[in-house]
């Protein structure tokens, strides 16, 4: 019995992993390190500062995040951005302005006004790009090494490997498919993708001084969009720890009581002496 009991388990926790695997798409994902990984993980605040700067420089040149709060760029938690700063931030982008019945002020001109730390960052449509909000949970699947299912606890799901990965793994080969150029990437389901190359050593300056490689660029802009995806991460974290030594004490709590209520029931037991007496 107690075997066919572990077989089973080791057959489920196998089968946990290999669907994790296969979870992040059939191209390849390397298994990268991010400081937010693993149970005790935290966001760097100087990768996402510099992950903002790439996506802001780069990305949203085609790509929103029309599902994020601009003030959350201030959270502790999160890029940590002085408030004076996220204030001059928002100032960049500009949107049509609405009245309180949702009709342009000005439908021929079309007025236009700048955004304020209490907008969500600008949709943005004009490449059919998809929105990067939620696109590092959306390519979750772990993707690491095989093992057991306690893998994606320790080394993360995947979306920020994927996401870096696919920055990081294009192969130079092209092809043309009803009139559109596509670029081969080894990451990208069916190995050809149609958004070129992004990234390229050197390409900008950081505002902290880090060198702009191309993987060290994937890696900071993949990482902040973990967090865009997850802001409340390093806090969901914190509450299962708590809850955990809140179990636990509450596990030995009911174990020493258990054991003192039936103590004397044992006690009769090994005298001899039956319940009634």
């Amino acid at each position: 019995m107690f075997r066919k009991l572990a077989f089973c388990t080791l057959t489920a926790l196998a089968l946990s992993s290999g669907g994790a695997m296969a979870a992040g798409g059939a191209g390849y994902v390397e298994d990268y390190h991010f400081s937010f990984e693993g149970p005790f993980g935290r966001f760097d605040q100087n990768q996402l500062q510099r992950g903002l700067q790439i996506y802001t420089e780069v990305c949203a040149a085609c790509h929103g995040l029309q599902y994020v709060p601009i003030r959350t760029l201030s959270d502790e938690a999160g890029p940590g951005i002085p408030e004076d700063q996220v204030r001059a931030y928002a100032e960049q982008f500009f949107v049509a302005d609405f009245d309180n019945n949702q009709h342009l002020l000005d439908p021929e001109t079309g007025d236009l006004r700048a955004l304020t730390p209490n907008d969500n960052f600008p949709v943005n449509n004009t490449q059919n790009a998809p929105d990067l909000s939620l696109m590092a949970k959306a390519r979750a699947g772990f993707s690491g090494p095989f093992g057991l299912g306690l893998n994606p606890l320790f080394r993360g799901m995947g979306g920020s490997e994927y996401i870096a990965s696919l920055l990081t793994h294009y192969n130079g080969s092209e092809r043309e498919e009803f009139g559109t150029i596509l670029y081969g990437n080894d990451t990208f389901s069916g190995g050809y993708i149609s958004m070129g190359p992004q990234l390229f050593d050197d390409m900008i300056e950081y505002n902290d001084g880090t060198r702009a490689t191309e993987e060290q660029m994937a890696l900071d802009v993949a990482a902040f969009l973990m967090w865009t995806a997850e802001p409340q991460l390093m806090a969901r974290k914190q509450m299962g720890f708590t809850a955990v030594i809140m179990l636990t004490i509450l596990s030995v709590l009911l174990y020493l009581t258990n054991k003192r209520i039936w103590a004397p029931v044992k006690a009769r037991a090994k005298s001899g002496q039956s319940p009634a007496e």
